[in-house]
């Protein structure tokens, strides 16, 4: 049996990878030059299944309200006229409310974890490094941010994940590193969590599977999906047609285009995120402790010998253009807590498009459409619940029940009329 996987990011390559296991005749389509080369190549780093959380919570509209003029901002708001945008900000407004949060986050926590389990199975069994390293610490410049992060706190509590609140004082002695002056009310340590490097691991998980038999083509963008009969036949794409017995999108942020034509309703919308890799010139000033400012939703992470700064949301503009302002509010959260640690002035930015529903959790698995699956909007907790994704949606696509409960993780949470 055939099946075609649209996407080689993080999400698309282990997905290859978990459907070549099962004995499918495997095909990557792909329209960068290579894998991990759009979201998955700049993202903070973060695999947390207690991080993983969705970006619609409590508190989070009134902050950005607060935020909307300032110079630094971890939220950029560009209204449009477009429909689609002002559908996607209704319900993302809707699902901020407590009772929708709890339930969002620990349907993202049950996948995280589950993806922890089998990204650290993987790890072992072929001896993969991906420059991981273990703790994360949320920085909380205020109360106010403390206040905040309660309902996640609780929520982490109930899932008993190990975590301890922590003063400024402790936070600084966790991590020497942190420079004195920056205002600190305290911090959240969550001392099982890890980080490491997305592009690293997705590269390593390609030679796996092409060594394995799967075939990639690259620089080859797909221009329309056809279908006949209510199954999927072929894709068109820029090198020719693809016939498959089954399809995967995997495809980020491209994944609303290709559904165009299927009569699927997801309310998928990219929204932007930026990054900074700079290299480290003195090691006693960088962190050895992976940290997340929560006031500006900027994580700072070591990858070997750089630190990768990752955040901000830019929500409006699909264009994946550079923004000074939001580079800017980078810059200036590293500087506050390390600024002596890197090369900054020759740091590299980046910006890609996160693939986002507007509740949090992605879709996977089945369609209405019998041999089109879906692996799709993870948003910015892609890397923490690829490997995770992968094997379920293998799983679904080879007719074997997933390992862990779907609910709230399928396209049946979107069915009109449904309360999910």
């Amino acid at each position: 049996m055939h099946a075609i996987v649209i996407g080689a990011g993080i999400i698309g390559v282990t997905t290859a990878f978990e459907l070549r296991g099962r004995g499918f005749e495997v095909t990557v389509i792909e329209r960068r030059p290579g894998v991990a080369q759009e979201a998955s190549y700049g993202n903070a780093g973060v695999i947390s299944t207690a991080y993983a959380g969705p970006w619609a919570q409590p508190g989070m509209p009134t902050k950005i309200l607060g935020y909307l003029w300032r110079r630094h901002s971890p939220v950029i708001y560009r209204p449009s006229l477009a429909p689609a945008q002002w559908r996607w900000v209704a319900r993302w407004l809707g699902e901020c409310r407590l009772q929708r949060f709890r339930v969002n986050k620990q349907r993202m926590q049950r996948l995280a974890e589950y993806s922890r389990a089998v990204l650290h199975e993987l790890r072992s069994r072929y001896s993969i490094d991906y420059e991981q390293a273990q703790g994360w610490l949320q920085l909380f410049r205020t109360e106010a941010d403390v206040a905040r992060a309660r309902p996640s706190i609780e929520v982490l509590a109930q899932a008993g994940v190990p975590h301890r609140l922590l003063s400024a004082e402790e936070c600084r002695a966790l991590e020497p590193a942190l420079v004195e002056g920056t205002p600190l009310s305290g911090g959240l340590h969550l001392m099982e969590e890890e980080t490491g490097n997305c592009a690293y691991f997705a590269r390593r998980i390609k030679d796996l599977a092409a060594d394995a038999g799967v075939q990639f083509r690259f620089e080859t963008p797909v221009r329309r999906l056809v279908f006949e009969g209510g199954r999927f036949v072929e894709a068109h794409t820029s090198q020719g047609t693809v016939r498959a017995d089954a399809v995967v999108l995997a495809a980020g942020a491209d994944g609303g285009r290709l559904l165009r034509g299927t009569g699927i309703r997801l309310p998928l919308y990219p929204v932007k995120g930026y990054a900074l890799t700079a290299r480290i010139t003195r090691h006693e000033y960088a962190p050895m402790v992976s940290v997340m400012d929560e006031a500006y939703k900027v994580a700072i992470t070591r990858m070997g010998n750089r630190l990768r700064v990752a955040g901000t949301a830019e929500l409006g503009n699909r264009r994946l253009e550079l923004r000074e302002a939001a580079l800017g509010t980078l810059y200036k959260v590293v500087r506050d807590w390390f600024p002596g640690a890197a090369d900054y002035v020759q740091a590299r930015p980046w910006v890609g498009a996160r693939p986002m529903l507007p509740d949090g959790p992605p879709v996977l698995g089945a369609t209405p459409v019998a041999n089109l699956y879906l692996n799709l909007g993870h948003g910015s907790t892609g890397w923490a619940m690829a490997c995770g994704s992968a094997r379920v949606v293998a799983d679904i696509v080879a007719g074997a029940t997933p390992q862990i409960d779907l609910e709230g993780l399928t396209l049946d949470r979107f069915a009109r009329g449904r309360k999910a």
